[in-house]
């Protein structure tokens, strides 16, 4: 196996895990299910089969200091952690990571890989991970992992791939397919026909390249990203390096790199895994995947119910009673409380836009 990069994405606030997902300790940085902050769960899966050292893992300024102490306790190498002056979506980030990639190794495989996912099944998603660094390094094409979808999931986005043979599809032996199209999340009706298809999978957001493919690929499809951040590319290794990057940064569109690149390049694969993956996007995910007692509730901290049933509680500190109810996410992070039906936790990004056009600041 060829010398493997992976790149963790870090940055992000997770506003659908309000209250508990704070700008400074956001979702990646807590410990949602099990032992472990999900960033620290996701760097022991890796370290399983790659090395270690050769993890990077990009974040932002604030969430900075958390983070490099909660790596170093898996030990990440310091120098490793990339810091995002400001957000700029997935496309700038990914092009960043690559920049500091090919400086160690220029034809170097690139797994990249959100920080705040449950992987179930370790072995299986060991083996779907070799298969896509294979893949990519033999073929110099672009790899995605996608989800065998088990219900019509209106939060997630799609791909759709060719349903072929072998004689179009030099890897369909090996269990891939090329990408045919990539689907927006989608309504219920729409989502039931992507499942009933059967060509159409959960975009997981984890993508498998060279990183001399990728550097190209942004060159041809984000000439500008590119030309800004080749200014960067110049200045890594001096002490001029973080004005540099603070000074290009901010000049750069924010473009995801599903949209900048993948849905625009041409003969980009995708492997159809189930290993137990989910991206524990909503605290109606978190109740779904936690242990239940005999009436159906998932309990955290001290809680008092009565008659309580398939609902899921959280408090840090304060004592929580329920009397008669069902069905519902209650989580209290001692200066916000959230009451939400299960199923509308969705709509909890709705609360952190709220505050944030009333500046209530602290609250995020």
């Amino acid at each position: 196996m060829p010398n493997v990069y992976p790149v963790i994405m870090a940055g992000g606030v997770g506003t659908r895990f309000w209250p508990r997902s704070r700008e400074k300790s956001p979702k990646q940085l807590l410990e949602i299910i099990g032992k472990g902050t999900l960033i620290q769960n996701t760097v022991k899966r890796l370290a399983q089969f790659v090395d270690v050292k050769n993890i990077f893992v990009v974040t932002n300024k604030t969430q900075k200091s958390l983070a490099s102490k909660q790596l170093d306790a898996v030990h990440v190498d310091q120098e490793k952690i990339i810091i995002e002056p400001v957000g700029r979506n997935t496309a700038a980030c990914i092009a960043l990571a690559a920049l500091h990639v090919r400086r160690l190794d220029p034809t170097g495989v690139m797994v990249i890989l959100p920080s705040d996912h449950l992987i179930e099944d370790l072995q299986e998603y060991e083996r779907v991970i070799k298969l896509a660094v294979e893949i990519a390094d033999e073929s110099r094409n672009l790899v995605t992992i996608g989800i065998r979808p088990e219900y019509p999931e209106t939060g997630y986005g799609y791909i759709q791939m060719y349903n072929e043979d072998g004689a179009n599809n030099p890897f369909f032996s090996r269990g891939v397919y090329r990408v045919k199209t990539f689907a927006e999340k989608p309504t219920l009706q729409i989502a039931e026909k992507f499942l009933a298809s059967g060509d159409f999978l959960w975009n997981s957001g984890q993508f498998v390249w060279r990183v001399d493919v990728i550097l190209e690929k942004l060159q041809q499809f984000l000439p500008e990203l590119c030309e800004q951040l080749n200014k960067v590319d110049k200045a890594i290794g001096t002490q001029h390096y973080h004005t540099t990057l603070e000074q290009v940064y901010g000049l750069i569109r924010g473009i995801s790199i599903d949209y900048g690149v993948m849905e625009k390049a041409e003969d980009v694969f995708i492997i159809p895994a189930k290993f137990g993956w989910s991206d524990i996007g909503s605290w109606d995910e978190v109740y779904k995947m936690s242990g239940k007692d005999d009436h159906g509730n998932t309990i955290t901290g001290k809680v008092i119910q009565t008659d309580t049933k398939n609902s899921l509680i959280y408090t840090e500190t304060r004592v929580i009673a329920t009397i008669g109810v069902e069905d519902l996410l209650i989580v209290d992070a001692g200066d916000a409380l959230l009451i939400c039906k299960r199923g509308r936790s969705q709509d909890v990004k709705d609360i952190a836009d709220y505050l944030k056009r009333k500046q209530m600041l602290d609250f995020l």
